[in-house]
């Protein structure tokens, strides 16, 4: 009898903060990673805790089912309407899969302790970096770890970290991708940057993005403070796009003073090409950091990167040859790469784009992020012997009534 393909198998259920329709680059991430699974065959139920939803919704998709749990004010009640849904399916899942947030973390433990599944913990950048040092939910963090039979890390630094902490876990690493043929420029998107640039930027001035959220902790107080102190501000003009943080609305403010300042409010993906095609450089001077998104965004369209050398970058950036790099949180380090940022020529931030370009499409590839994730879930499956029976099987035939002879 011919057995059907180990991917048709596998039913991992992933439980996650941010899905969408959410925003960011987690949702970005979680929505890439789960249809690279489905399209190459693997049924994924995504169990989506969102503050949108007002009650419990099973939908089914192409490749799987997405369960949206409603969060509100008890996080609780939306895990136990959760399990009673799943303790309800007639297709149980083969693994328990935590992507990251205090609720995944919280419930994905004890779902696959009751389902007798293995339990995967994938782990983004600051699910880890502020996680485990915190008071309130480092408990959550530490004992979904413990209890992991694999760990999925986008960062050969959190593989380290990790691997230090629990030794007895194994810890994967596997890094983001970019596709290129989906994520390029197109002449209306140069255009568009062209004609921003011609009446907005002052003649002469290099335009360095700053996308995403700007926090602190991403290293926005510092970048404006070793801006000010440079003496170099007014030959350049930030660009940030995205949400900005209540605590840097007044720095922001007052670089206007010394720098040229343009804010563009969230804007969705394939809607910042055009604002990545007016940057001469993209800065991250995060403090710690997984490998965000804009990194491979801003690297596969050639633009180099004027960044700390933490967490994903520093698995990508070489200062001088991809980038202009800074240690984490060095004041004087990031005033240096900002001067150098001003007076290289146009033609060497030129061929850095392009090193760092050539350097991402080789190494961050979908392929091989979707190879990363089929192989950390067949090499965790439990054998087809071993599988439990479903929760809504009973255990026994039915009752009949004792009749005495």
């Amino acid at each position: 009898m011919l057995q059907p393909p180990l991917q048709a198998l596998l039913r991992p259920l992933l439980l996650t903060e941010n899905f969408p329709p959410g925003r960011g680059g987690m949702a970005q991430s979680c929505d890439r990673i789960v249809r690279a699974l489905r399209g190459s065959g693997v049924s994924v139920d995504v169990a989506h805790f969102s503050a949108r939803a007002s009650d419990l919704q099973i939908t089914q998709q192409s490749g799987g089912r997405l369960f949206t749990c409603p969060v509100e004010a008890d996080p609780g009640h939306a895990i136990n309407l959760l399990w009673n849904a799943l303790e309800q399916s007639a297709e149980p899942p083969t693994h328990v899969v935590a992507f990251g947030g205090l609720l995944p973390l919280l419930a994905a433990p004890a779902f696959a302790a009751w389902l007798q599944q293995p339990l995967i913990v994938l782990l983004r950048g600051n699910d880890f970096d502020t996680g485990i040092v915190s008071l309130r939910r480092g408990w959550v963090l530490r004992d979904a770890l413990a209890r992991a039979c694999r760990v999925g890390v986008v960062t050969q630094d959190h593989q380290r970290k990790v691997a230090a902490l629990f030794p007895a876990t194994p810890v994967q690493w596997i890094p983001n991708s970019i596709d290129a043929n989906e994520w390029q420029l197109h002449d209306f998107d140069r255009q568009r940057a062209q004609a921003w640039r011609q009446a907005t930027v002052a003649s002469g001035r290099r335009v360095i993005g700053l996308f995403g959220q700007l926090k602190q902790k991403k290293g926005g107080t510092l970048l404006l403070e070793a801006l000010r102190q440079s003496g170099d501000a007014a030959r350049i003009h930030l660009l940030v796009v995205g949400d900005i943080e209540p605590a840097m609305q007044a720095p922001l403010a007052a670089a206007t003073e010394f720098a040229g300042v343009t804010h563009i409010p969230f804007v969705d993906r394939f809607e910042l090409l055009p604002w990545y095609a007016a940057c001469d450089l993209l800065a991250l001077p995060s403090h710690y950091d997984g490998m965000p998104n804009v990194v491979l965004e801003a690297a596969a369209l050639g633009i180099p990167l004027l960044a700390s050398n933490v967490g994903g970058m520093a698995d990508l950036l070489i200062d001088g040859d991809n980038a202009l790099t800074f240690a984490p949180g060095d004041l004087h380090q990031c005033r240096q790469a900002l001067t150098r940022a001003a007076e290289l020529p146009d033609a060497t931030l030129r061929r850095m784009g392009e090193r760092l370009q050539a350097e991402v499409l080789s190494r961050f590839r979908p392929q091989d992020e979707l190879s990363g994730y089929r192989k950390l879930l067949q090499e965790t499956a439990r054998p087809l012997a071993t599988q439990p029976i479903p929760l809504n099987v009973p255990l026994h035939g039915p009752r009949t009534a004792h009749r005495s002879m």
